[in-house]
C-alpha cells in the first residue's frame, strides 16, 4: 500500500517539476501560480517519499549481506535502524498526504466582537483584534480592516493559506484580568468571540440582487455624532437568510457596499458549507477549529500570565508573546491534531 502511494506522489511531483519548467505554462499567470502551489504543498511528502526509497534501498542491501555472509552484528543493526525508519517514514507519508481543507488557500474575513463582560469585553475584543492583525504580519499577510470601532472589528487578511492559518482562531476567547476601571483589584473574566470566515469568490456564492435590501444613512461616531455629511454607510439585508451586514467606515457608498458584499458573501459561504457537513453527517464537534462562536476554545490568564487552549490541553506562559502575535505553537499543534483527525476519518471511510 504503501509504496503505490510513493509512486503516486513521485508521479505527480515530477509532472508538477516538469510544469513549472514550462514555457506554455509559465506565460500563463494564473496556471502557473496553481503549479507552483500544488508544489509547494506536495513538496514535503516528496522528500519523505525520496527518503523512503533510500531506507528501502538499505534494507534490502543489509538483508542481502545478511543472506551472502551470514549473520553479522553490524550490519543487522543496520537493517534493525533501516526497518524502523521505514516505520517512522510510513506514518510520516501519510501523515503528509491527508486530504487537506478545500478553503486552505483562501484569503479570510475575521470578525470579533465583545461578549460576556460589558466594556470590558469591548476592550478585550480590541486586543485580540490586534493580536490577530500582528499575528498575520508575523506570517507575512496583509491585513485589510473593513469596519472597525465600538468593540466590533471586522478585517480580512490577505495571503496564500490565510484561511489554513487563521482559521483555528474561531470561538470564543476568555480572558481573566483584572480590569484597568477595577478599583478593589478583584479578577473579571470577559469573553470576545472570533468568527473566521473564509473569503467566497463569485463562483463560490451566487447572490441573486433581487434578494437583497440596500439601506443607505450617514455614517455615526461615537455618541451617535454624525461624522459624514452624505449617506455613505452601508446596510445590505439578504432576505432569505436574514443575514444583514452593515458598513460605514469609507466615505465613499461604493467602497462601503463592495466591503459588505464581501463580508456577505463570506458568511452565506460559510452557511453553505455547514450545510454541506451537516448533510454529509460529519461531526463537527469533533473537529479542531470549527470556528463554532459557542465554543470556548483559549483561556488567558492576566495573573499567571498562561495561555490555555482547550481544545488541544495545551498551556504556554508566554502570556505577552501571545498577546503581541506569538501564535504559531498554538497553530502548530492545532493543525497536527487536524490532521490526525482527518487521517483517522479517511482511514474508516
Amino acid at each position: 500500500m504503501i509504496e503505490g502511494l510513493v509512486g503516486q506522489i513521485e508521479a505527480r511531483f515530477g509532472e508538477l517539476s516538469r510544469a513549472m519548467s514550462d514555457p506554455e505554462v509559465i506565460g500563463d499567470r494564473h496556471r502557473y501560480a496553481e503549479v507552483g502551489r500544488e508544489y509547494r504543498r506536495l513538496e514535503p511528502a516528496a522528500k519523505l517519499a525520496e527518503e523512503w526509497r533510500r531506507a528501502t534501498d538499505d534494507a534490502a542491501g543489509a538483508e542481502e549481506l545478511l543472506a551472502e555472509d551470514g549473520d553479522d552484528a553490524e550490519v543487522r543493526e543496520m537493517l534493525g535502524t533501516a526497518r524502523e525508519r521505514l516505520r517512522e517514514l510510513e506514518e510520516e507519508i501519510r501523515f503528509a498526504m491527508v486530504e487537506r481543507d478545500p478553503n486552505d488557500d483562501k484569503d479570510v474575513i475575521i470578525e470579533i466582537q465583545g461578549g460576556a463582560g460589558g466594556d470590558e469585553a469591548g476592550l478585550w475584543a480590541g486586543d485580540i483584534f490586534r493580536m490577530l492583525s500582528r499575528y498575520a504580519e508575523r506570517r507575512g499577510f496583509k491585513v485589510e480592516p473593513l469596519d472597525v470601532g465600538d468593540g466590533k472589528y471586522t478585517f480580512e487578511v490577505k495571503g496564500d493559506g490565510a484561511y489554513s492559518v487563521f482559521k483555528y482562531e474561531g470561538g470564543t476567547h476568555r480572558v481573566q484580568r483584572v480590569p484597568a476601571t477595577e478599583s478593589q483589584g478583584r479578577i473579571h473574566t470577559s469573553t470576545a468571540t472570533v468568527a473566521v470566515l473564509p473569503e467566497a469568490e463569485d463562483v463560490d456564492v451566487e447572490v441573486d440582487p433581487n434578494d437583497l435590501q440596500v439601506d443607505v444613512y450617514r455614517s455615526s461616531g461615537p455618541g451617535g455624532q454624525s461624522v459624514n455629511t452624505t449617506d455613505s454607510a452601508v446596510r445590505i439585508t439578504h432576505k432569505p437568510s436574514g443575514i444583514v451586514v452593515a458598513m460605514q467606515d469609507e466615505k465613499s457608498q461604493l467602497q462601503n457596499r463592495e466591503k459588505a458584499m464581501r463580508v456577505l458573501r463570506a458568511r452565506l459561504y460559510e452557511r453553505a458549507v455547514a450545510e454541506q457537513q451537516a448533510a454529509a453527517a460529519a461531526d463537527r464537534r469533533a473537529q479542531v477549529g470549527t470556528g463554532d462562536r459557542a465554543e470556548k476554545i483559549r483561556t488567558y490568564n492576566y495573573g499567571e500570565r498562561r495561555v490555555t487552549d482547550h481544545r488541544i490541553k495545551l498551556t504556554a506562559h508566554n502570556l505577552d508573546e501571545v498577546l503581541e502575535g506569538d501564535l504559531d505553537q498554538f497553530t502548530g499543534a492545532l493543525d497536527d491534531e487536524d490532521k490526525r483527525r482527518r487521517l483517522e476519518s479517511q482511514d474508516l471511510g
